[in-house]
């Protein structure tokens, strides 16, 4: 897989150079900011010095220009030259990824901003509608993600970078039967089994259309959600849409693991695209009955509120017994650095085991799941405060795997049946999605299967 690109060129308009970027295959951590070039002229280097100076005087002086109706913050002094993006906007993740089947947004490290948003297709559309508006999606993508816009857009994120903007497509168990294809729907799109935790809400699960974006800038993920809302104007209704956040690269000192929202270190035992299996694991493989899904995944998709009220009462020593892991450093109990593997039959001097038979982190091993595995890439969410003042917050949880039934179904099973974590979580929506491979030059994702 080749890696992102820093995109200094123009932002509208046709590029004129080879295509910059792809994806970086790696889910987790964020890569650090790259350095400079050497020799490169020194308008290229956002300077940290000035632009602490910057945001110095207008603490200063930020509240009378305030009152004033002026800006607060930091801001570029009149009369300066225009400086090249940072690194941050600067990156670009093709929307067809060199060296790679699958759709962007699967391996792609995690993003700050991201939007979850479901369409239903709209009465009496079918086939020939979801296949003009996968066409219309696929184009206004690839626009988007390599940081192009138009005269005629919204203004919104005109002023910035592509900032590893990524857009993902994928298909509802009912979009097959919406347009005529029933036949052609995988068996890994049956229906996710009922859990005992589950509290989920039908209007806020499923879907015919599923996208998931995400971009290093809120902006320009707002951006893309408002395009494609727009594109998909009298041939899909929206069904749901949800928002969520994480670590901004560059926020920590060197790259790490991100953090949920319930302080913990999360993604620790995410497969690796250097793994042998990881391919076989996470996309569908060439021999599948499906040809159209070959080189894609499916997608879990879940809400999933924290009591966050309940969780931030427990004494960090109770907290780590339920997780199994040091809440510091993401260490299993059982020592080491957050990446040294779990000693699942380790026992203290009581003689019961180091991690706890109800951790988190035990359950849901792969050592327990019979080797099970799937690619976690959530995002975080709040959306303000229920009735009784506790937060609406939580984790928009996305999985990837190349057979849900034999990854997240076999690894939720077990979670449902003995998780020390499952007291602290209410799953409250739910869809699985096909997504297929990435689409081949001048054409749209989903070609193969609407069109063969």
């Amino acid at each position: 897989m080749s890696k992102q690109t820093p995109k200094t060129g123009p932002k509208t308009g046709p590029r004129t150079g080879p295509r910059a970027g792809a994806e970086t295959g790696r889910p987790d951590p964020a890569p650090a900011e790259p350095a400079p070039e050497a020799g490169g002229p020194p308008s290229v280097e956002l300077s940290r010095r000035r632009l602490l100076g910057t945001v110095g005087a207008a603490g200063a002086t930020g509240l009378v220009a305030g009152g004033a109706g002026g800006a607060i913050g930091a801001s570029a002094t009149q009369g300066d030259a225009p400086r090249a993006l940072s690194s941050l906007g600067s990156t670009e993740v093709a929307f067809r990824p060199a060296g790679a089947r699958h759709q962007a947004g699967i391996t792609t490290p995690l993003q700050a901003s991201g939007h979850l948003v479901a369409f239903d297709l709209a009465p009496g559309a079918g086939r020939k509608e979801a296949a003009a508006l996968l066409r219309r999606w696929s184009r206004t993508a690839e626009e988007l993600m390599s940081g192009r816009t138009s005269d005629a857009d919204t203004g919104v994120a005109l002023d910035a970078g592509p900032s590893s903007l990524t857009v993902t497509f994928g298909l509802g168990h009912s979009f097959f039967g919406r347009t005529g294809l029933t036949k052609r729907r995988p068996l890994q799109l049956d229906p996710l089994p009922d859990f005992s935790a589950d509290a989920l809400d039908p209007r806020r699960s499923n879907g015919d259309l599923w996208i998931q974006i995400g971009a290093d800038d809120a902006l320009v993920a707002f951006h893309a959600l408002r395009a494609l809302q727009k594109d998909a104007s009298g041939s899909a209704r929206l069904r749901w849409q949800m928002n969520g956040f994480n670590r901004t690269p560059g926020a920590t000192s060197h790259p790490m693991t991100t953090r949920n929202l319930m302080g913990q270190v999360d993604g620790t035992n995410n497969p690796k695209p250097s793994d042998e299996d990881f391919d076989e694991r996470i996309f569908v493989g060439r021999d599948s009955d499906q040809e159209w899904m070959r080189g894609g995944s499916y997608a879990v998709v879940r809400r999933i509120r924290m009591l966050l009220d309940a969780w931030e009462k427990r004494s960090l020593h109770e907290q780590e017994k339920v997780i199994g892991r040091r809440k510091a450093n993401g260490a299993p109990l059982t020592g080491g650095s957050e990446t040294t593997p779990m000693r699942l039959d380790a026992t203290g001097a009581d003689g019961l085991p180091v991690v706890p038979a109800n951790a988190h982190a035990r359950v849901a091993a792969p050592e327990s799941n019979q080797g099970a595995a799937m690619l976690r890439r959530p995002y975080s969410f709040h959306d303000g405060f229920r009735d009784d003042g506790a937060p609406d917050a939580g984790l928009l949880f996305v999985c990837w795997q190349a057979d849900p039934l034999r990854a997240f179904t076999q690894i939720q099973r077990k979670l449902d049946r003995g998780d020390a974590l499952s007291a602290f979580l209410r799953h409250e929506s739910s869809g699985l999605y096909a997504v297929p491979p990435a689409a081949e030059a001048g054409d749209y994702v989903g070609r193969p299967l609407l069109e063969g």
